[in-house]
């Protein structure tokens, strides 16, 4: 099973139901760095490119309108293509 699951444009109402607006914001310019994730987060991405690739895992591209899923223990390399912003919830 994948550590990193990609959901393209969830509908308005999953995202209302959600209560996406009221999650936190991140925002990151373009760069490269390793990440683990100590607890699974999930956040939608509002704006900005990136590929996500998990140690020995195949990259993963997020975009603006993509809902992602990051599992717990993931450890990956964050490459920002194009400036981020993203709401997000641990937990």
């Amino acid at each position: 099973m994948s550590k990193i699951l990609v959901e393209r444009d969830p509908s308005p109402m999953k995202l209302e139901v959600m209560h996406v607006e009221h999650w936190d914001i991140w925002e990151q310019g373009v760069s490269r760095f390793p990440w683990t994730y100590d607890a699974t987060e999930t956040c939608f991405v509002l704006e900005g490119e990136a590929v996500v690739t998990p140690d020995n895992g195949d990259p993963i591209n997020i975009s603006a309108g993509d809902l992602v899923v990051f599992m717990a223990g993931l450890s990956c390399v964050w490459e920002i293509t194009k400036p981020i912003r993203k709401h997000y919830k641990t937990g």
